[in-house]
């Protein structure tokens, strides 16, 4: 009968214990539920994250938090499910948010295969344009040549501008006595030149009358301006009035972009879709690149895109990053031109 006695005790000992454990790993299990934590993926990584999970982020000293985070999304993101205490810092949307991890040893890479400078963008792009002129005069060259760089090459725009500038009607006074006619036989062959030509006049004409002989000095004058869009209206604010209020997104930063698999958005199947527009990939960067970037991102990307990663038939056998992109040796089709 001791002996019965003895084996319940054991039975009842080893219940106890067990209770214990599991109430132990509930504890753990709930405590677990409440810690916010922050998932990513390295950049090589094929699988795409998508949890619902409450968002704390955390940024080193040499990443600053961008007021564009709000709705954009890349294959390395997150779905956020933000309580309202968040939702007034974070912003209103709860959707995938683009953080790729490793995006610092991929500009380095691609720095290092620019080193050589020889790029159209290196010597030729508007940041070159009137740059031994007077500061008023050198604003509107710049602005005037970003003008004429929509769907033209570096090259042809710069032979434009210096057209213009040896027959002195590169200011706006100049620019002013001019005719539309010879405007446009000077600029010819930049693309669609006559329309420019004709946006130049209107530009010469709202410049006297709103800025006394100057450019607009904010986004939205320049934006008010026939022929000028964000792509352009970020650059000149840039380069002429050194005032960065955003990133200037061309073809090349926007094909890049997407071929590098940072901007895009996430479907509800986990696919993910580019974006469309360089206007989509300036919002989707300007979410998560550090503002000290926003600058040189732009020819950065454009040297690259008119070296190695070209449009057509990207040169992805002398690429540094042919191992890590996720549109390497992948074929591509004719893009659509985007102005």
């Amino acid at each position: 009968m001791s002996h019965v006695k003895q084996g319940l005790a054991y039975v009842l000992a080893g219940a106890m214990e067990t209770q214990t454990t599991l109430e132990e790993s509930t504890r753990v299990l709930r405590s677990a539920r409440k810690e916010r934590t922050f998932v990513t993926t390295n950049f090589e990584s094929p699988r795409k994250v998508r949890r619902n999970v409450r968002v704390k982020l955390t940024y080193d000293n040499n990443e600053k938090k961008s007021s564009a985070l709000s709705c954009t999304q890349e294959s390395r993101c997150l779905t956020m499910d933000r309580d309202e205490s968040e939702k007034d810092n974070a912003g209103k949307c709860d959707t995938s948010l683009v953080i790729p991890t490793r995006w610092r040893e991929v500009l380095a890479a691609i720095q290092e295969m620019r080193a050589l400078g020889n790029a159209p963008v290196d010597s030729m792009g508007c940041e070159k344009a009137g740059s031994f002129l007077p500061p008023t005069e050198r604003r509107f060259a710049i602005l005037v040549s970003a003008l004429l760089s929509s769907q033209t090459k570096d090259e042809v725009t710069h032979g434009a501008i210096q057209r213009l500038q040896n027959h002195g009607i590169l200011s706006i006074e100049g620019m002013a006595k001019a005719t539309e006619a010879s405007i446009s036989q000077l600029i010819y062959p930049v693309g669609f030149y006559t329309r420019k030509a004709s946006y130049l006049k209107k530009v010469v004409s709202v410049c006297q009358e709103k800025y006394d002989g100057d450019i607009p000095n904010t986004l939205p004058g320049l934006l008010a301006l026939p022929g000028i869009g964000p792509k352009m209206a970020h650059l000149i604010m840039n380069v002429a009035w050194g005032n960065v209020q955003g990133i200037c997104v061309d073809t090349h930063v926007h094909r890049i972009s997407n071929r590098l698999g940072w901007v895009g958005q996430m479907k509800p199947s986990g696919e993910i879709q580019k974006t469309k527009t360089p206007e989509e990939t300036r919002i989707s960067l300007e979410a998560w690149l550090p503002p000290e970037e926003w600058v040189a991102i732009n020819p950065l990307l454009v040297g690259f895109g008119q070296t190695i990663c070209t449009p057509v038939r990207p040169r992805c056998g002398d690429c540094l990053l042919n191992t890590r992109c996720p549109s390497a040796f992948k074929i591509t089709e004719n893009p659509a031109k985007i102005s």
